[in-house]
């Protein structure tokens, strides 16, 4: 017979995360372990993580972001869901170009090398990824299908073309996507002339027909900072419009929109921004010059600098006059940057009485400033802007309103502006419509032909997709290389047959990627965008998890994208994700994000020849909140190797001294489940004490306890939290085995629990230790550990004594005691007699499980 000290006598192999991990990601892929089944009777879970651009390579920020779903996904399956978790790559963009520029490769052949070196490194992770789900944007089989939504779009009326302002270099002759515009000064990225603003037509999408509806965010569970943003994006105001006529001969009256129309009576100038279509018109001859340099001065700026509060307020006097509807006034109208071209109208009634900006432009250039609404009874401020609102407010010199609230005066000079047919109520939005057009080579070709005769039309979806050339000159010659290649251009009109010309504009990379998620349902369909029976089986999707960046970008594009795609006919549903989950951002040693450019990047293929793929995982989770992230410090990785080394020898239980510390050199202390316990008085490895029937009662109370909070843990992203209370299980498992319980029932069960628990955030090492204690392959397969309550509920509880509401003493006492025996252990406590000072209680008052109160016979 082995005794317990010969089993101790002899010690497993070394624990050696590089004998294992690849030889069980080679048999998990062999054996399809983690590829999802559309017929699977059990209930779904969708779960997906944003998919990279291919860059090159994961960095350590990538394994930060993919490693919290992952556990999530991996125990949702655990328990029982049928789990899709794909991954793809968003292929289109303008790196690849770029690289095709600076070092003669091709995008396609750039890009095809980098997926598959990544590919490899998302692999060596261990993630449970389905890659039969693969989607690869720029791959034709999938941008056929974005040209497809394209032309859905456009025969709705959802997207037109018209003439937008972009970035410009006049030197490169070429337009600048934003990410190639740099520095303060907006200079071109490659040849550092300053950029300046240029029309040219565009492709867009409707995305404001859906503004109300996207600020409505019933029925998904999505974090506040991100619905915020999205608010304030959308940016929807509630006011009037005004209709300002102008003197000058043939020109439309100026249109304004307010949230104040009761100001109107105070508006003593007008304001149009540099890049309003009626500037031109409007500028007498005289003025000419000075306006003509000052909007090519404004196109230079950024919104950022033109919106700057401390920035001093410029402008030009364009030489003509306007007449306010209700006072019929002549007041001057002019150009200046402080008003922007992507708000209401791009023109302004400058109230400068209140308002601050119109105020400072006042009194720097000498124009009237009149009060119109006051504080009941108040008078003027002194110098500035009255724009701190009082409930009693009224208006003042304001001709038949003076005296009115001023809340009920806005609905009345609304009614009359509408009654004399200048304005009337209206509705803005600070969100405009999605420009689409990207006159750059790699990305998706937009599938329209202009006919001489029939003008803009789309392509027959049974001519899609059209093929980028793969034959293309990509000198920098300052326009899109398909502008001159001659047989890409050579169209024909889907109408009358006649030649035509193909429209040379990409798709913005964005468009790809609002819509990839509904593509992994069924993503080898080679005949639709996707199978609609698969679509109803798995959408939407159940959680979403990525970065806060994308809040107003590709979160809303894709709910757009959902929503007109619902309207027309081709999905039942609203939303594109029920749940969204932000992590934090890992940054670089210098607190900056990763990126190349910066050359801050943290690659982790050296920590995972060091240590393995598990301990990275483990540490990246540790570190702190998911949703947090923080600056990237290695040092503390030893500690978590060192953890893992741990479990390694518990679980094959015939060696492995001592027992594991939860503390990390280089980071807190993790929490402890010291107090977590009822009853226990402290953490909960030094609660095995006693007979060996105690000991192991204990320990399966502290294996139930960690159950059910892990478990919490994990489905609540707080995976830092979940590894410490499994510290804490393993601290356990150690002294139970130094007390000699290794052979015990508990012991088995505390062991096969935590490497269950671990797995997800560990897979190779628990698989490795799963197959070595005998159990069926593999643990991914096994069931979700369940806490029972009993079990997990300690024997002794602490109870607050109060004396006529005080706390006075606590009590600990078995749970089966009765509560004749609670009365009489508060009645003889010290404390409590103390404050009796010799009286008869009046009455005990129990709450049981909770407290016991004494009340005395003062009372």
């Amino acid at each position: 017979m082995t005794t317990e000290a010969g089993a101790r006598t002899r010690r497993p192999e070394r624990f050696e995360p590089a004998s294992y991990e690849r030889r069980w990601r080679d048999r998990w892929e062999a054996d399809a372990l983690y590829r999802v089944d559309d017929g699977d009777p059990r209930d779904k879970h969708y779960l997906l993580t944003m998919y990279p651009y291919p860059s090159g390579d994961l960095h350590i920020g990538h394994w930060f972001a993919a490693t919290g779903p992952d556990i999530v996904a991996r125990m949702r399956r655990m328990q029982g869901l049928n789990v899709m978790f794909p991954m793809g790559f968003d292929s289109f963009g303008l790196p690849a170009e770029n690289a095709a520029i600076d070092r003669g490769a091709h995008p396609a052949q750039w890009t095809a090398a980098n997926v598959d070196r990544m590919r490899t490194q998302f692999r060596s992770m261990g993630c449970m990824f389905d890659w039969s789900r693969e989607v690869v944007t720029s791959d034709p089989a999938y941008y056929r299908w974005t040209q497809w939504l394209f032309v859905q779009l456009y025969r709705a009326g959802l997207a037109y073309r018209a003439m937008a302002p972009v970035d410009w270099c006049p030197k490169d002759q070429v337009v600048l996507a934003r990410e190639q515009v740099e520095g303060a000064d907006r200079h071109c990225w490659r040849c550092g002339t300053p950029v300046v603003k240029r029309d040219l037509e565009q492709w867009f999408f409707r995305i404001t027909d859906y503004a109300d509806e996207m600020l409505r965010f019933e029925g998904i569970d999505w974090p506040e900072p991100i619905r915020l943003m999205q608010t304030n994006w959308i940016g929807r105001s509630e006011g009037a419009e005004i209709d300002f006529p102008v003197e000058a001969g043939g020109v439309e009256p100026i249109r304004v929109f307010t949230t104040r129309p009761d100001t109107v009576f105070g508006a003593t100038f007008m304001v149009l921004a540099p890049e309003h279509q009626a500037v031109a018109a409007l500028t007498t001859d005289d003025r000419r010059a000075d306006v003509d340099a000052y909007v090519a001065a404004a196109h230079r700026e950024t919104e950022i600098e033109r919106m700057s509060a401390e920035r001093e307020k410029t402008g030009v006097f364009m030489g003509s006059y306007a007449v306010n509807p209700l006072t019929q006034e002549r007041v001057p109208i002019w150009v200046a940057d402080y008003v922007l071209p992507g708000y209401g109208t791009g023109a302004i009634m400058a109230v400068p009485a209140h308002d601050e900006r119109d105020h400072a432009f006042a009194v720097k250039h000498d124009l009237p400033i009149r009060y119109v609404v006051l504080p009941r009874g108040g008078s003027a401020p002194d110098g500035e802007a009255f724009v701190a609102h009082t409930e009693d407010e009224v208006l003042v010199d304001s001709g038949e309103f003076t005296g009115m609230p001023a809340a009920e005066a806005i609905g009345a000079i609304t009614r009359q502006l509408a009654d004399l047919g200048r304005g009337g109520p209206a509705v803005t939005y600070k969100i405009r419509d999605w420009l689409v057009s990207r006159q750059r080579y790699w990305g998706a070709p937009i599938p329209i032909v202009y006919c001489p005769e029939h003008g803009a039309q789309a392509v027959p979806e049974s001519e899609l997709p059209v093929l980028l050339p793969p034959e293309v000159d990509f000198a920098p010659t300052g326009v899109s290389p398909l502008q001159s290649h001659a047989e890409f251009l050579r169209a024909s009109c889907p109408v009358c047959g006649a030649e035509a010309r193909r429209e040379t504009d990409t798709m913005d990379t964005f468009v790809d990627s609002a819509w990839y998620f509904l593509r992994y349902c069924s993503p080898h369909d080679a005949d639709r965008p996707w199978d609609p029976e698969a679509l109803r089986a798995w959408m939407p999707v159940d959680l979403y998890t990525g970065g806060a960046e994308h809040a107003v970008l590709h979160l809303m594009y894709a709910r757009f994208v959902i929503k007109a795609l619902r309207d027309l006919g081709h999905l039942a549903f609203d939303e594109p994700f029920l749940a969204l989950r932000n992590q934090g951002q890992i940054l670089g040693a210098d607190h900056q994000r990763m990126s190349k450019s910066r050359g801050n990047v943290a690659n982790p293929d050296e920590l995972v020849g060091r240590y393995g793929s598990d301990t990275v995982r483990l540490f990246l989770m540790f570190i702190g909140p998911w949703d947090q992230g923080g600056p990237w410090n290695a040092s503390g990785i030893e500690g978590v190797h060192r953890f893992l080394g741990r479990v390694w020898h518990a679980a094959q239980a015939d060696a492995g001294p001592g027992p594991v510390t939860a503390a990390v050199p280089g980071m807190p202390p993790p929490p402890s489940l010291a107090g977590k316990i009822p009853g226990n008085g402290g953490p909960a490895a030094d609660q095995l004490l006693g007979t060996a029937e105690e000991l192991a009662r204990a320990l399966r109370r502290v294996t139930h306890v960690t159950i059910a909070e892990v478990t919490e843990d994990y489905a609540g992203f707080r995976f830092n939290t979940a590894i410490a209370k499994m510290m804490e299980l393993a601290n356990a498992i150690s002294r139970a085995r130094e007390s000699g319980l290794s052979r015990t029932d508990a012991y088995a069960e505390a062991v096969d629990t935590l490497l269950r628990l671990l797995a997800p955030g560990a897979p190779h090492v628990t698989e490795e230790l799963w197959a070595r204690r005998g159990k069926a392959y593999s643990i991914h397969q096994q069931p979700w550990p369940v806490a029972d309550p009993e079990l997990a509920r300690a024997e002794s509880l602490e109870l607050p004594v109060q004396v006529d509401g005080k706390l006075r003493d606590r009590l600990v006492v078995t749970r089966d005691t009765p509560a004749e025996e609670i009365e009489r252990l508060a009645l003889a406590s010290e404390h409590v007699q103390r404050y009796l000072a010799g009286r008869a209680p009046a009455r005990v008052v129990q709450v049981p499980g909770r407290l016991v109160n004494v009340v005395s016979s003062s009372k």
